[in-house]
């Protein structure tokens, strides 16, 4: 990926709107180039489109350890009350970069006399939620008890619990994550809390009451240094933000949705097409490393779950918007390929071996090489039509990252494939 190709600034510093971005289509294996205000053009009456309403926080905050500088990522909310924190390096340009992880025992001073204590990496602990609604369940091959932080075994979502009685458990899989084999596509599931527990980006903190007040009192979006400057947390708002009562969030922003505007909405739905809401609270990525993401809190409520069945049912495309929703809709998924709804933690990743069991299609922004998201897009178009797609995109020279332009992936109607995994190889 050219480095010039980054995108530095929101669309609406660069045109006349956010849907003044570009819309990659890559239909099959066929590939064509629109305005993204022209997508009601490539979609039809029938079409669910799945939406992430989670809010994006203002979760970097400066802080100090000692007489370090040091920016603090604030990733994700436990069961427990403690946060998983990424500390930064502060960077000359406003942006960070990135720092060891640690040390136990670390207290990092923030604004307002407040302060947190790291206690240990996020590798190895998962801080679960809710079990898959079922009244029998049982442990699939390969589980790995998911503890919430104090030891105590909760029922993880997407890993480890199925329906009594489901004949496809293989997708299902235990075992430590060997370096490389993200991009080889050769598992499905990194172990629980994803991630490693030496060296760890992520760390679990005590931290004071009030995180959200403090958020929106000294926070600011976290930005990367692709970005020319700071943008207020509106430029990372998409239309479809709702915010939590209690205050959680994503810690990066849902991009894929960033360029609807609702006026685009509106058109959509009078042409029939129908919106599906759901969430997945976004940790915090890692711009360096590109590891596979990290457990995530999602909710799927019932009404999604009626919209996306009876979609399938009447022959209507279930289309993602941003691999978040592929996420949270994929583990909400049984093995008879009906949606229930749930909410819980996932750590679910998805790869051409795993495949899609709901999701005909994809909207998404584009990705860089080493991205873990990659082996999603694989899953849901195929190789081949990946690669046809970003060729187009790098000869014609669209643009990247959260600020940029976005590529729809749509199954081949002429294949009749009734599940896209069948495109995975």
């Amino acid at each position: 990926m050219p480095p010039e190709l980054s995108t530095r600034v929101p669309a609406e510093q660069r045109g006349s709107g956010r849907d003044d971005v570009r819309l990659l289509v890559t239909r099959g294996t066929e590939v064509s180039h629109h305005a993204f205000r022209e997508l009601p053009g490539q979609v039809r009456a029938g079409d669910v489109l799945v939406v992430n309403t989670s809010a994006t926080l203002p979760a970097a905050v400066n802080g100090r350890v000692g007489g370090e500088r040091v920016v603090v990522h604030f990733s994700t909310r436990g069961e427990d009350g403690r946060w998983a924190v990424e500390l930064r390096a502060p960077g000359g340009s406003g942006a960070t970069g990135p720092r060891p992880g640690g040390p136990a025992g670390a207290v990092v001073r923030l604004p307002g006399g407040r302060e947190l204590v790291l206690e240990e990496p996020m590798g190895g602990v998962l801080s679960a939620g809710n079990a898959l609604p079922t009244t029998r369940s049982r442990r699939a091959p390969g589980h790995t008890p998911a503890l919430a932080p104090g030891g105590t075994e909760a029922g993880a979502v997407g890993r480890g619990t199925v329906e009594a009685g489901a004949t496809e458990v293989g997708a299902v899989e235990g075992g430590t994550v060997e370096a490389g084999a993200w991009a080889r596509g050769a598992v499905d599931r990194g172990p629980v809390g994803a991630g490693p527990a030496s060296g760890a980006r992520l760390w679990w903190a005590r931290v004071p009451e009030g995180v959200p007040g403090l958020l929106r009192r000294y926070g600011r979006p976290i930005r990367y240094a692709y970005t020319e400057r700071d943008q207020p947390l509106s430029a990372y708002q998409t239309v479809f933000a709702v915010a939590a009562p209690d205050g959680s969030g994503s810690a990066e922003m849902p991009s894929a949705a960033r360029p609807f505007t609702a006026a685009l909405v509106a058109e959509l739905v009078s042409r029939g097409v129908q919106f599906a809401p759901l969430s997945l609270d976004t940790g915090v990525a890692s711009g360096e490393a590109h590891e596979p993401p990290y457990p995530e809190r999602f909710s799927v409520p019932p009404t999604t779950a009626w919209l996306v069945n009876a979609a399938r049912a009447a022959g209507g495309r279930v289309i993602a918007v941003g691999t978040t929703a592929v996420r949270a809709l994929e583990s909400a998924v049984d093995a008879a390929g009906v949606v229930r709804p749930v909410s819980g933690w996932t750590d679910l990743v998805v790869t051409p071996r795993r495949g899609v069991r709901v999701v005909d299609g994809l909207l998404t922004g584009l990705h860089e090489p080493e991205a873990s998201h990659l082996l999603m897009l694989e899953a849901v178009a195929g190789r081949e039509a990946l690669r046809r797609g970003y060729e187009a995109a790098l000869e014609r020279r669209y643009l990247w990252h959260e600020f940029g332009d976005v590529h729809l992936l749509l199954p081949d109607e002429e294949r009749n494939a009734p599940d896209c995994s069948s495109n995975a190889r």
